[in-house]
């Protein structure tokens, strides 16, 4: 297996394939580092590989020439076919894991790289070492978080002679765009960083307010995105988001937009029948959107308010600033936008057991909880009297 500095001589024009991330936020985070290939390879054709639910997030970007999209079932035999018909010099693969460098070598694609990691570096050319700054997202173990907290009480004696130390304090380099951008620079693209950024024509958000009935609202529209696929310790509170909203509509005379998957449909109906009134209206149209018409709906949004989740990285990436009360995740690791945005307002309590990585919360839920309604309230208006 060859280092990274072992990439073989490419033609001036390469066919170049990126295998792309599975999920939204991550796809999103990847967009600097595409930006910065594209930029490199100027002469290149860019395809991507990307699961279908995500094929419409990359229509009209410039990054990329060409989609090739998978379904959930697909196998990586199918994959590694489809992918052999293109006939590329050259692939990278932004994932970690073995599957994804499986499928680009069943492609016989002679020049593979990504990054070096257990039960996979067999299958690439070019294994790319960890970065320094590297954080990993570890999940915090409920007696980890016990010996954090306190929760539930152990005696002084114990308590003393356990760990109860913080995060660290990370570095605005720690953030995941860093490690899309360092796979760039190692087949030579410029490493500094960019904005995460996605494109919506004109066109397409025009269409999507008359086909929502948005056209006829002279209201300020804001969104309100509550759901989160990764579990409830991402989300929260649904009484402080009707609160808030209430609270905002009151001050600013706008529009709520519930927006949403299918999944999170009974939320979204909770806040819809919370914030409206005979004098305040909403439009709830969790469940009813294709990712294109989601993205041209955030782009019409003048703040959204939303826990860690997708379409809070669409929004930022859409230069829709964000207002996103953060618990069981790190904005450090993984906050929209570039690192230190001050567009965005990301909010976080002070408790040692925060960030944890976990889909549930086994205390009480301190981290949420310790981010008050005002709070929220205050960052929305900041906003907006900012812009």
């Amino acid at each position: 297996m060859n280092s990274p500095s072992a990439i073989c001589h490419l033609p001036s024009a390469p066919r170049i394939l990126i295998r792309g991330t599975n999920w939204l936020g991550d796809a999103v985070m990847t967009t600097p580092a595409l930006l910065r290939l594209r930029e490199h390879f100027h002469d290149a054709h860019i395809a991507l590989l990307t699961p279908e639910k995500l094929r419409e997030l990359w229509l009209n970007h410039p990054a990329v020439n060409e989609t090739i999209s998978f379904a959930p079932d697909e196998s990586v035999f199918s994959v590694g076919r489809k992918l052999r018909a293109g006939k590329f010099d050259l692939a990278l693969t932004l994932p970690n894991s073995p599957h994804s460098a499986i499928e680009i070598w069943l492609a016989g694609i002679p020049q593979r790289i990504g990054y070096a990691r257990p039960w996979r570096n067999w299958f690439l050319t070019s294994a790319v070492p960890a970065r320094t700054e590297s954080v990993k997202m570890r999940k915090l173990t409920v007696a980890e978080i016990w010996r954090r907290t306190g929760v539930p009480p152990v005696s002084n004696q114990i308590k003393n002679n356990l760990e109860t130390g913080r995060m660290p304090v990370l570095q605005m380099t720690a953030h995941q765009i860093y490690e899309y951008l360092h796979l760039a620079a190692a087949l030579g693209a410029n490493p500094e960083p960019l904005p995460p950024t996605l494109f919506v024509a004109p066109d397409e958000a025009e269409i999507a307010r008359k086909k929502f009935g948005l056209n006829k609202i002279a209201q300020p529209i804001f969104g309100l995105n509550a759901g989160a696929e990764y579990g409830p310790a991402k989300r929260w509170p649904v009484e402080k988001f009707i609160a808030a909203a209430r609270e905002v509509q009151k001050r600013t005379n706008c529009l709520w937009l519930v927006l949403g998957g299918k999944g999170d449909l009974v939320v979204a109906n909770q806040i819809e029948s919370g914030i409206q009134n005979s004098k305040f209206k909403t439009v709830n149209l969790a469940g009813q959107t294709s990712l294109r018409e989601l993205m041209s709906l955030l782009k019409l949004c003048r703040v959204l308010l939303t826990n860690d989740t997708g379409p809070m990285h669409v929004a930022a990436a859409l230069g829709t600033p964000v207002v996103v009360p953060f618990g069981s995740t790190s904005p450090e690791l993984t906050g929209p936008g570039l690192p230190g945005d001050k567009r965005h307002r990301l909010l976080k309590s002070d408790v040692p057991c925060s960030p944890c990585f976990l889909r549930e919360c086994p205390i009480d839920f301190r981290c949420m909880n310790g981010i008050s309604v005002e709070r929220v309230v205050k960052a929305v208006l900041e906003i907006l009297n900012s812009r």
